[in-house]
């Protein structure tokens, strides 16, 4: 029993050793190898993408590549990518795929040993292929061929041109000679601008900040200019406030100062056609006055309370008697009379003025006259 026990233990270590073994090559190798991607692209929707995958070593080639390339095994990752085809020659893989749909899909590739399925990668590559939509295929006699295309963007259109005559060869027979030739432009197309919508408020107050917000249906760059008129009126050159436009959208910032009614006017264009548009707003009196106006008032008042309170204090004061000359009192009678009140002791003194330089005022009723019999 104990000896069938040994034979089980050494079968079991043996069965170790044959599993760790794949296991002592791919970690010793990992990171001394690099995957190279190539692609045949860029391509479009429906027409056949080769990628390749080469194993190459990091240092130059001063690690040895294995002489038998079935060693390795290659894992393609390429959903949703339909697979057309698969090849491998010389530690190189090939894959044919076919995209159905225009976008960018990622491929990944890694390498490990052919018989160890959860070994550590000796390498790995991912690439990103961008598929574009179908080019369209146009074979005529024309010179002049017109297309229409559905959305705007960046477009490569190829041109191949076959040209055929007849010559006289030497012998004096009749042959058809034959040129091709293959040219190819970049077109930027852009879309019309088909309009401009305006989002903000048609009411508010005096001193609140205005915000709107502009969306423009076309392509970029836009040349916009924009007004603020009483009527919606189309604008002047001279009443243009010009904006350059790099996107689809654009904001806005205006604070009314005074109440009433205004319209904002609003031109755009690209290099295609133009749009216009309005906005009525109407701008009501805020409940509150600005600081700005409110500062004055205040302190207008308060001069004039202090004023009053002087005033009221000197009048309530004890006047004194004071003996003056007649040259003194004459001076300060002309700077009185010139000058007003402002300097004078009190109102009193200013009445005792008044009297001395214009004599005694007439009663308001002459006396009855008596007489004696």
């Amino acid at each position: 029993m104990a000896k069938a026990t040994d034979v089980w233990s050494d079968l079991v270590l043996v069965f170790w050793f044959a599993c760790l073994l794949p296991l002592g090559p791919a970690r010793v190798a990992a990171g001394l190898y690099n995957l190279s991607l190539t692609a045949d692209g860029p391509a479009t929707v429906g027409t056949e993408v080769t990628i390749s995958a080469s194993l190459e070593v990091k240092d130059n080639g001063s690690l040895p590549l294995p002489a038998d390339t079935h060693l390795y095994r290659f894992h393609w990752i390429h959903t949703p990518l339909t697979l057309t085809a698969k090849s491998e020659k010389n530690l190189t893989s090939t894959i044919h795929v076919v995209g159905g749909v225009p976008g960018d899909f990622p491929v990944s590739v890694w390498v490990t040993a052919v018989d160890c399925w959860v070994c550590q990668p000796l390498a790995r590559s991912t690439l990103l292929l961008p598929i574009k939509g179908p080019t369209t295929l146009l074979i005529t006699d024309n010179p002049v061929v017109y297309y229409n295309y559905s959305s705007p963007g960046t477009f490569i259109v190829k041109v191949r041109v076959v040209a055929e005559w007849e010559q006289i060869k030497p012998d004096t027979t009749k042959g058809i000679i034959q040129k091709t030739g293959d040219f190819s432009a970049s077109l930027d197309l852009r879309e019309s601008l088909q309009g401009i919508q305006i989002l903000g408020p048609t009411l508010l107050q005096t001193f609140q900040k205005l915000t709107m917000n502009l969306n423009f249906f076309g392509s970029p760059p836009l040349h916009v200019c924009w007004g603020l008129k009483p009527q919606c009126l189309p604008l002047e050159d001279r009443e243009c406030h010009a904006v350059l436009v790099t996107r689809t959208s654009f904001n806005l910032t205006h604070v009314f100062q005074d109440p009433g009614d205004y319209c904002f006017i609003f031109r755009a264009e690209n290099a295609i056609s133009k749009a216009h548009q309005y906005h009525r707003i109407q701008v009501w009196p805020s409940s509150f006055q600005p600081f700005v106006f409110a500062f004055p008032c205040a302190t207008l008042i308060t001069v004039l309370l202090v004023f009053l309170m002087y005033m009221t204090v000197r009048s309530a004061a004890t006047q004194k008697d004071v003996v003056e000359s007649p040259g003194a009192t004459g001076l300060k009678c002309c700077c009185q009379v010139c000058c007003g009140s402002l300097f004078l002791d009190s109102p009193s003194e200013y009445l005792e003025i008044v009297r001395e330089n214009h004599g005694l005022l007439p009663p308001l009723y002459k006396p009855v006259k008596t007489y004696n019999v």
